[in-house]
């Protein structure tokens, strides 16, 4: 330190003075790497923030999959990626993780569907072929619409092997057909409606009763509003071939319903409410001809059961039940039993009517029925076979053979109890071939009462007979007539040369016909004479006038 300066008497001056500045601890340069850590997170969060959710979805196998580069796609926009491929717990699936967009992330929930993209080739026509180049994809299918949320629902899915027949973008109402027998229909098949193609079967599965098959087709807009509650769908697969008393007839829809099948429709306005459009998801039957669609029951159906001791080669399930021209009904059944008190086997045929096809009468029937708490249907079997009401089996077609069921009112018939039950039992008499049978049979009952034995002894005899008679010609007569002959033929002989045109009788029997001739001419002039002067008679004939000299008497 300096020694302090005397005062003077000039100015003083104080000392500066002077202060130490503090250092910082933390320096600016650890800015940076929080700044940068601070953008990290913020993109890591954004990122987070923007992520979909993760979805598992399980195939059967990772044909055309890879990693980082097989998209999923939904109406082919890009919206999600797959993260990675690995088998389920037992390595029977493989399971594929794939990334959804945030902005989709409620497709993940029930109902979505998801299938690789491949090149296919089906019954529709060929399919992903632009995947050839750009790889196979995951397509993704689900209702429009949000499901009220945002976020997702379900995570996990089982992955189609088939794509989708239908996907829910697509216009048009899906229904359902109960059949007996899936035929040769395939997803994909066409529907028809008047030939045209309005749809296409989308599924098939068999019933849980395994009774029929239900069929699944879709009908595309505006189409879909000719599916009434009368319509009747009916198989129009391949060639329908049908020979009737009509005749034979073939229809068919299509070269392609020849090939894959088909299905094809038509509204029934004669059913009850059959103009009102149908909703989706309506069931209908499937029949297996256009005919068994058309003739479709109308009303309440009503079963029965007639017994046939006869033969009937020729009757099959479908034939329809005859009455007054009109068909009331189908064969639904046909089966064998044995009666035990005659020893003889007869056969069962199980039936379903109609009686609304009888139209006024069988309403009347079921007005009464309704008050009186009894079946419309047992009631007029009952009244109708008390007057005579009969089944009968009658030929069709005489070329084929083909039986019917017809009821008919037989007058002469033998009475019967009817008893109500459950099919109604319809008594039977022979058909028109059976009693022809009979008859035959009574003819040959007869022809073998015809003692044929003793006939046949009577012929010998009588061709022993005539053998002997014509031995004794051959020996006899025979030679006689030969004589005989021979002189015959000499007098022949003799009259041809009497005959001669130069023998004597022509020439004698000529010159006598003229002599004939001349007294003919002499008798016609004495007639002639004695017409003119009868007095000739009395006084003999005159002297010839003298020409000129006076009148002439002729």
């Amino acid at each position: 330190m300096s020694d302090p300066t005397p005062e003077t008497g000039d100015e003083k001056f104080k000392s500066p003075a002077i202060s130490r500045k503090k250092k910082s601890r933390i320096s600016w340069i650890w800015l940076v790497p929080i700044v940068a850590a601070l953008m990290g997170i913020s993109l890591v969060v954004r990122t987070w923030m923007q992520a979909g959710p993760d979805i598992s979805i399980s195939f059967n196998t990772a044909e055309g999959l890879e990693v980082g580069k097989t998209q999923l796609r939904y109406k082919d926009v890009n919206i999600g990626t797959v993260k990675s491929i690995g088998f389920n717990a037992d390595r029977s699936k493989v399971v594929v993780q794939a990334a959804l967009s945030k902005d989709v992330s409620d497709l993940a929930r029930e109902g979505t569907n998801f299938w690789v993209v491949r090149p296919r080739l089906d019954v529709s026509g060929v399919s992903g072929l632009g995947t050839l180049l750009s790889g196979a994809y995951i397509g993704v299918d689900a209702s429009e619409g949000k499901n009220g949320s945002a976020k997702a629902t379900k995570f996990s899915f089982e992955g189609l092997e088939i794509p989708p027949a239908v996907t829910h973008d697509r216009a048009g109402k899906r229904f359902k057909l109960r059949a007996s027998d899936l035929g040769s229909l395939d997803i994909g098949s066409p529907v028809y409606f008047r030939r045209i193609n309005v749809g296409r079967v989308i599924g098939y599965e068999l019933d849980k009763t395994g009774t029929a098959v239900n069929v699944e087709v879709f009908v595309d807009a505006p189409n879909d509003k000719f599916v009434t509650n009368g319509t009747r769908f009916w198989n129009a697969s391949g060639v329908d071939f049908s020979v009737n008393a009509d005749g034979l007839k073939v229809r068919t829809q299509s070269l392609v319903s020849m090939a894959v099948g088909g299905v094809a429709f038509e509204p029934v306005q004669s059913a009850r409410d059959g103009s009102t459009v149908a909703k989706a998801d309506t069931t209908f039957d499937l029949y297996a001809t256009e005919s068994a669609a058309k003739a479709n029951p109308d009303g309440e159906a009503f079963p029965i059961r007639m017994r046939f001791d006869q033969s009937i080669r020729g009757l099959a399930v479908g034939a329809p039940i005859d009455f007054s021209g009109i068909t009331l009904g189908n064969v639904t059944q046909i089966n064998l039993d044995f009666d035990p008190e005659t020893k003889r086997f007869y056969s069962i045929v199980d039936a379903t009517l109609y009686p609304e096809r009888l139209g006024r009468v069988y309403e009347e029937v079921r007005e009464r029925a309704i008050k009186d708490g009894d079946e419309a249907g047992n009631r007029l079997l009952g009244v109708m076979i008390k007057y005579g009401l009969r089944a009968q089996l009658r030929t069709s077609n005489l070329l084929t053979g083909q039986l019917y069921v017809v009821l008919d009112n037989f007058p002469n018939a033998k009475p019967v109890d009817f008893k109500p039950s459950n099919p109604a039992v319809i008594p039977t008499i022979p058909g028109n071939l059976d009693q022809l049978q009979q008859q035959v049979s009574n003819i040959v009952a007869k022809i073998e009462k015809i003692p044929f034995d003793k006939i046949g002894e009577d012929l010998r005899t009588t061709l022993a007979s005539t053998s002997k008679l014509m031995n004794r010609l051959d020996k006899q007569v025979a030679p006689e007539a030969q004589n005989m002959l021979k002189q015959a033929r000499e007098s022949m002989a003799n009259i041809n040369a009497m005959l001669a045109s130069d023998a004597s009788l022509p020439v004698n029997t000529e010159k006598a016909m003229q002599e004939l001739s001349r007294a003919a001419r002499s008798l016609r002039a004495l007639a002639d004479f004695l017409q003119s002067n009868p007095e000739a008679l009395l006084r003999g004939r005159g002297n010839d006038p003298i020409p000129g000299s006076g009148p002439v008497r002729n």
